[in-house]
């Protein structure tokens, strides 16, 4: 199929950009990297009236530290985000979590900023947000405001995105020293979507857990935070009935849905035993 007639603008900078999404208003979608919208537009999923590619407008692909936060502009890449030694030592979990990001030439061209605005429940990048808790911000004609990533993700392919507003910049804590981190996941083939993922943050003081941060997705409508098993770490020993533990009350405190491809019951196993999994590699990973 192909996609519905629309209009098409490419702006050259951030303020024509947010103007002509304001002017096209709910029917005006972003264009970066295009690698979910198009398809989708292909199928007929989604019929904008407007495009608006903002991939002229300079000077917003930068991948930088600004003391302690990582920063990332909307125009980032994911390949470019995957190879950075930024990211590595400022976010070892960003660089964890790309081993399993979609493949080489969807990577070359998609960006970061545009796969958490499409927001799918079965990608990575989602949970990793909520793990290290971020900020987006985001920008409008009213101005700038910053969303924290635990209050971004809504439900399915929903954001807290308004429809004249950009997601022009992601700050990402950077991990603190000692943290150490774990990210695991199935699905069908390396690249692909998630059944299910979990990316795990842990620091340790004389052997027992000081601070815990998990999230998932893969399980729901939308990436979560593992809040009952984050509050039930804190203070246990960082051994490996710990994690298992943490497993158990990771798919006890979450009803995954099911579908035709993969099993609820399924989705909840994979979910215990990829807790166990991203909870052990970083507790050996803390220092």
């Amino acid at each position: 199929m192909k996609p519905a007639a629309f209009e098409y603008s490419r702006p050259d900078t951030l303020e024509a950009a947010i103007a002509l999404l304001a002017q096209g208003g709910p029917d005006a979608k972003v264009l970066a990297g295009g690698q979910s919208l198009v398809p989708m537009m292909n199928l007929r999923l989604a019929q904008p009236r407007l495009i608006v590619d903002v991939n002229r407008i300079p000077g917003h692909d930068y991948i930088r530290r600004d003391r302690d936060e990582l920063v990332i502009g909307f125009l980032a890449r994911h390949e470019d985000v995957k190879r950075s030694e930024v990211v590595g030592e400022a976010c070892p979990l960003i660089a964890a979590a790309y081993e399993h990001v979609a493949h080489g030439t969807i990577r070359n061209r998609g960006t970061l900023c545009g796969n958490l605005c499409h927001a799918d429940p079965a990608s990575e990048m989602p949970a990793v947000m909520l793990a290290t808790e971020a900020t987006m911000e985001l920008q409008g004609p009213a101005g700038l405001r910053h969303v924290p990533a635990a209050q971004f993700f809504l439900g399915l392919y929903e954001t807290a995105l308004a429809s004249d507003e950009m997601l022009v910049r992601l700050r990402i804590p950077v991990a603190p020293k000692g943290q150490g981190w774990g990210f695991h996941e199935v699905s069908t083939r390396k690249g692909d979507f998630a059944f299910v993922c979990v990316g795990a943050l842990l620091t340790l003081k004389a052997g027992r857990i000081s601070t815990a941060k998990v999230a998932a997705a893969g399980i729901g409508t939308r990436a979560v935070r593992l809040d009952a098993v984050e509050r039930w770490l804190i203070g246990q020993e960082a051994n490996q009935q710990t994690f298992q533990r943490a497993g158990r009350e990771a798919s006890s405190s979450v009803v995954p849905s099911g579908d035709s491809m993969v099993p609820a019951e399924y989705r909840s196993e994979l979910l215990e035993i990829l807790t166990r999994r991203a909870l052990a590699d970083a507790a050996s990973r803390s220092n």
